[in-house]
């Protein structure tokens, strides 16, 4: 059996503060304000349009297939930490189902994105517990071949590493680079501030092209 390592780091950490600021701003806001990059792929999706995630990454890195990694990492995870994890986009293999839900939420951890598959989408819905995945599959994991915690990883087409934070909501998933997560929430907020002039505008009969300066059409023969 191959073991799962451990990167030694110290997680840069968000005041409660700034993460309940953070609830206030959709995923697709905090995509726009990072060059409407930074979202992960349309395939990463939750299991329920319901589920919400504002937390901080605690990242695992598995081998395909194999769900040894995230195991060890549901041990060590901080309340309110968030799992991401490189499942390396195959979706043939749940590698999360619903005794591992039952762990998670035991030691209170704030949800998880996948890129991969889980299983028994039901109890996890059931559960409350924040997921999005790349695919739902009956087929389980396999144990032993290793992994990595705490190490930079890409998820859904993403760069993420530990500490960042993630946003997630009907539409998907956002990572926000923990070095930039203030100036970010300060340009979503300007952005909702705008949205805002922007409903005003159209309940007083106006249109969005006042609000947003689209062009004016321009009759050709």
């Amino acid at each position: 059996m191959s073991s799962v390592r451990r990167h030694n780091i110290t997680i840069p950490k968000l005041t409660p503060a700034m993460l309940a600021e953070w609830k206030e701003v959709p995923a697709a806001v905090a995509s726009d304000c990072l060059g409407r990059a930074q979202a992960m792929a349309a395939d990463i999706s939750p299991l329920h349009p319901s589920m919400r995630i504002v937390a901080q990454a605690r990242t695992v890195d598995c081998m395909a297939a194999d769900n040894s990694a995230l195991h060890a990492a549901i041990g060590i995870c901080e309340p309110g930490e968030v799992l991401i994890c490189n499942a390396q986009g195959y979706t043939n293999n749940a590698i999360f189902g619903g005794l591992m839900t039952r762990a998670a939420t035991d030691a209170k951890v704030a949800g998880l994105v996948i890129d991969g598959s889980v299983r028994d989408s039901e109890e996890i819905v059931e559960a409350g517990f924040p997921c999005y995945s790349r695919g739902v599959v009956p087929r389980g994991p396999h144990k032993g071949f290793g992994g990595v915690i705490d190490g930079p990883i890409a998820c859904g087409g993403v760069s993420v590493s530990p500490g960042d934070l993630i946003i997630g909501d009907a539409d998907g998933v956002t990572v926000v680079p923990f070095a930039i997560v203030e100036q970010t929430l300060e340009a979503a907020k300007a952005i909702l501030a705008k949205e805002a002039r922007a409903l005003a505008s159209l309940a007083e009969g106006g249109s969005l092209a006042e609000v947003y300066g689209v062009p004016e059409i321009t009759l050709i023969d």
